[in-house]
């Protein structure tokens, strides 16, 4: 696989070099068998005609359609030449802009969330395979059919000359008139197109609450910017492709006229006069449609701007040594997190640390930063000043795909990938057996799956089915648990558990614990919390408390003892807690 640095748009059609040099000498091959049929149509007149030779007419034929068939072979060859680029940049970008897209949404939080880049990916490629690109290919090529009409007569050249120049500026209108327009448009679609899928994701809300009138009319609004945007662009673009068009055939038509006028004065000979116009327009065409797809060559490179732009921001990432197995330690120091695009710290100097094999509670009320020391823990934000370490290692400086199974992770908002149930507990590695049903029976979890439809291997998503919200969570604690992780955070993990399940999930804490893994679980719910070795109280980004689980309890259990008393709340704002 192409290493992901900077420039790999760059180089990936630096890679695709030769196959542009070979369309273009196809090009060139293709342009000069263009000629053909003007001279065909020479000897015809000059030859045939005058002689009455049917056997040189037949010759001439003969000789043109082998000429013309090739010219076909080649146009052919070199179309399926640009077909074999685009598949090519496609194989060579699509994994990195893949990896670039996923980085971009992790570092902005999911805000940022888009499969934008590999619809421009697609756009280009599709461009790259249209007549359009021809264009650009053949348009090298006029001065040598310039050359030849000034060959036939030298004002046949000069007009030649000066329709390239009308049409030349007419194209730098044409970017001139569309360019901004056709770019905004682009812009405001995507972000409608964003707009809609976020909707989308969140249909049963809007359903419940009666806002799909509101949000369609939101939507309507962004529309109606974008189709007078596109309306704008495409009206000043359709004017000056039909101008274009317009004068190309009326030119056509002038230097038949004007041929007529130099054989009249015996300064041509007949038989040119058709011949040039025919390779008039044969010379203006290339501009012709260079204006006529302008719209296309806009879009694709607005698309190779944000490709560009999406993989420069894509630092190459340093090859690193492979550290042994973690055992679970966890140390904390000073650590300052701040959400990405935010500009207030939500972590503020937090230390703190934890033996391999403990099961450390973590409490506090909602904005304390419980979920954001969870992302820390991970690696997933990058501190703005201190570091979590792993076993002695920055968590930062661990290889995400060698650590990877030994984290297990449990989000409040749990997403299950489509695939089978067995597939996503496997985390969609290669699947061993005995480890998903351990997981699945660790979590409590393994009857509910053979009550699916087809047990383990029951498709969920779109194309199988759908899951409560209790089952998705337990899958995705047997998704967490699975070959037994050294560091393993659950945020909620009880959020949509009923008694049996709240019952389950203690069972799952004791068997981690007697695996020797660090446990970390973020609860509202007290119930959990006799499970934990140490509790932790998070309040304003910091840590009221921590320490052994019945320590803490008791000073809490004074605290609000004391509030009580002075009829002043708490410090960390905390109820009793009973475990």
């Amino acid at each position: 696989m192409q290493k992901f640095h900077e420039n790999s748009l760059q180089a990936a059609l630096k890679a695709c070099k030769s196959s542009f040099i070979s369309v273009g000498i196809f090009s060139m091959f293709v342009n000069a068998l263009m000629l053909v049929p003007t001279f065909y149509m020479l000897q015809v007149y000059g030859r045939v005609i005058t002689s009455g030779s049917l056997t040189t007419l037949l010759m001439l034929t003969l000789i043109m359609t082998v000429l013309m068939v090739t010219m076909g072979a080649l146009e052919l060859v070199r179309s399926r030449i640009m077909v074999r680029v685009s598949t090519k940049l496609d194989i060579l970008l699509s994994r990195n802009l893949y990896r670039a897209s996923f980085k971009r949404a992790l570092e902005s939080g999911g805000m940022d969330a888009s499969a934008q880049a590999m619809n421009d990916l697609t756009g280009l490629r599709q461009f790259m395979t249209g007549t359009g690109l021809f264009a650009f290919f053949d348009a090298p090529w006029l001065p040598i059919y310039i050359a030849v009409m000034f060959m036939f007569h030298p004002w046949f050249g000069w007009m030649a000359i000066g329709c390239a120049i009308i049409l030349t500026v007419l194209a730098v209108v044409n970017e001139r008139l569309t360019g901004k327009p056709l770019a905004a448009a682009n812009k405001e679609n995507i972000a409608a197109s964003l707009y809609t899928s976020k909707n989308l994701r969140n249909a049963e809300v809007i359903e419940s609450m009666g806002m799909l009138d509101t949000l369609i009319n939101r939507w309507a609004q962004r529309q109606k910017k974008v189709l007078i945007l596109q309306s704008v662009a495409s009206d000043k673009g359709g004017a000056m492709t039909n101008v274009s068009k317009t004068f190309r055939m009326l030119v056509q038509s002038l230097i038949l006229g004007l041929g007529a006028f130099l054989a009249i004065e015996h300064e041509l000979n007949p038989g040119l006069v058709i011949a040039g116009s025919v390779l008039l327009g044969r010379a203006l065409a290339p501009l012709d449609q260079i204006i006529g797809s302008w719209k296309g060559f806009i879009g694709a490179r607005a698309q190779y701007a944000r490709l560009s732009e999406v993989l420069a921001k894509q630092q190459s990432e340093p090859e690193r040594m492979a550290l042994p197995a973690p055992l679970g330690n966890i140390l904390v120091d000073n650590l300052f997190i701040t959400a990405p695009g935010g500009k207030t710290p939500i972590i503020k100097g937090m230390s703190f640390s934890v033996p391999a094999g403990q099961v450390v509670g973590i409490v506090g009320p909602s904005a304390s930063g419980k979920s954001t020391l969870a992302r820390a823990l991970m690696g997933i934000w990058q501190p703005q000043h201190g570091v979590v370490r792993l076993d002695g290692a920055d968590i930062a400086n661990w290889d995400k795909s060698q650590l990877g199974p030994y984290v297990g992770y449990l989000p409040q908002d749990i997403e299950l990938f489509e695939g089978s149930i067995s597939e996503n507990i496997a985390r969609f590695s290669e699947i061993d057996p005995e480890e998903v049903i351990k997981a699945a029976r660790i979590a409590g979890v393994h009857e509910m799956i053979l009550l699916q439809p087809d047990g383990y291997d029951t498709v969920i998503g779109s194309d199988g089915v759908n899951l409560s919200g209790g089952q998705r969570q337990r899958v995705g604690l047997a998704r967490a648990l699975y070959g037994s992780p050294r560091l393993i955070i659950l945020d909620e993990p009880n959020s949509n558990l009923d008694e049996t399940g709240e019952q389950a999930l203690a069972q799952a804490i004791t068997q981690m614990k007697a695996t020797g893994s660090t446990v970390f679980v973020i609860t509202h719910r007290t119930n959990i919390l006799s499970q934990v070795d140490r509790l932790m109280v998070m309040s304003g980004g910091g840590i009221s408390l921590y320490g052994p689980r019945d320590q803490v309890m008791v000073e809490i259990n004074k605290q609000h003892l004391a509030a009580q008393q002075h009829t002043a709340p708490a410090a960390s704002g905390a109820a009793p807690i009973r475990a």
